[in-house]
């Protein structure tokens, strides 16, 4: 691609990466965070930040070499050629962004609910977290252009509001919350980070733009590490505001939309309702945009013969059985799994990935100009992160254990099956997109 042909600048890509961070992350998994961390729940967001900057290295390096809109997919089958792994983690990748539409549809309904006062049934939450997904989907359906020229807007609302809720609430914080005193155990707390690690899991969407991005070799590492460290700085703010303003106890109680809860002590009922507001529209874009990237993941996959033909349908440039499939998934997803054990197998999926994203940075490093140490560094950093959210949550919640097995064991069975019966080919099928 030429560079005249390019359109998005610096700022546009590091847009791209922040709003891909602050979706509807930072308004689900706050309530997890602080029951977890308690008072070092900015702690908690620290440790995520550095796993995750430590990985947009990795992603940067892969970025500028290979350039192309499969993004992981791209990098991975590079570094490891088309094999067993590659085609499993590819479907592991297509499975996780469904956890991500299921968890911004619970946070959705989560932050819907509160506009119905005192009424709490299990039919109402299934509903919003079914038009949460069903509404989006008609977008993807009627109108692509509209995904992407929304989210623009939508990210400089998100972030603005965030800002807002931090300049206002500064000088309501009570540093004593904040105290070593009230924090959790050190084990506990770095739980807490990598629980709520799905909450950064968007950066990766830069590289889905690098055939875009002007000058890739300058702009595309500013673009990783400005947005990564932005947005690492916003919600350390952010939970600095929310335990600092809120006496944890209201927080527990509110634990799904904590964030609203965050803004009363300085804007009382009206910051509520415009935090809620926000929250459903944060959720509602990210919803939109996820179905949108994930559609054209699948589409990409079948095309490639990874996944069956019929997500590589298309009407109208629009995948509309991708479109189709992921919703209806995530739809079965959202509605039979609780928040926490959605965040625990997003955060958990995410860093699978990018473990084995870190280490093709590493097992590519000579070729990608990238630092060994740094890349090994980011293996060990990511995999000790994975290891430690599943030994503890090994002994809690087994649901969300058995459920990430199962996403693994499947991607697996469904190479296997899949590559053996339709593709005939399962390991070393020759890759020519490099």
């Amino acid at each position: 691609m030429t560079e005249k042909s390019r359109s998005i600048g610096i700022f546009g890509a590091i847009a791209i990466g922040v709003g891909g961070m602050v979706g509807g992350g930072i308004f689900a998994v706050l309530g997890e965070a602080v029951s977890l961390a308690h008072g070092a729940t900015a702690i908690a967001f620290l440790f995520a930040g550095i796993v995750a900057l430590l990985t947009s290295y990795s992603y940067a390096k892969l970025s500028v070499t290979y350039q192309n809109r499969g993004g992981t997919v791209i990098f991975i089958d590079n570094a490891f050629s088309h094999n067993l792994l590659s085609g499993a983690v590819n479907l592991m990748l297509w499975l996780s962004y469904l956890v991500t539409i299921s968890l911004y549809a619970v946070a959705f309904a989560s932050y819907a609910q509160t506009f119905f006062p005192g009424n709490t049934t299990a039919w109402l939450r299934h509903l919003l977290i079914s038009i949460a997904i069903l509404l989006p989907v008609i977008i993807n359906l009627i109108s692509a252009s509209f995904v992407s020229k929304s989210e623009t807007l939508i990210v400089i609302i998100k972030v603005t509001l965030l800002v807002l809720i931090i300049v206002t609430s500064v000088s309501y914080v009570d540093v004593k919350r904040l105290s070593p005193a009230q924090w959790g155990s050190s084990f506990s707390v770095l739980v807490a980070g990598m629980a709520i690690f799905v909450a950064y899991e968007g950066f990766e969407l830069i590289a889905n733009a690098a055939e875009d991005i002007k000058n890739p070799k300058s702009n595309l590492p500013k673009a990783f590490y400005g947005s990564v460290l932005m947005v690492i700085l916003l919600y350390v703010l952010i939970a600095v505001i929310t335990v600092g303003t809120v006496p944890e106890s209201s927080l527990l109680m509110a634990k799904d939309y904590g964030l609203a809860v965050a803004a009363k002590p300085a804007l009382g009922q009206v910051g509520f309702t415009i935090v809620a507001i926000a929250a459903l529209l944060a959720t509602f874009s990210a919803i939109n945009a996820t179905i949108y990237g994930n559609s054209r993941l699948g589409f990409m996959l079948a095309k490639e013969g990874e996944l069956p033909d019929i997500l590589a349908k298309e009407e109208r440039n629009i995948p509309t059985m991708g479109v189709i499939f992921t919703a209806s998934l995530s739809l079965i997803m959202a509605n039979s799994i609780n928040l926490t054990e959605i965040a625990i197998i997003g955060s958990a999926s995410f860093l699978l990935i990018f473990f084995i994203v870190n280490m093709a940075g590493y097992r590519l490093h000579k070729k990608l100009g990238a630092s060994k140490k740094i890349a090994l560094i980011a293996c060990l950093m990511s995999c000790v992160a994975l290891l430690t959210l599943l030994v503890d949550t090994f002994s809690d919640n087994l649901v969300a254990i058995g459920i990430f097995l199962a996403f693994i064991g499947i991607s697996i069975l469904f190479e296997l099956v899949y590559g053996k019966i339709v593709r005939k080919h399962i390991f070393n099928r020759p890759y020519t997109n490099a």
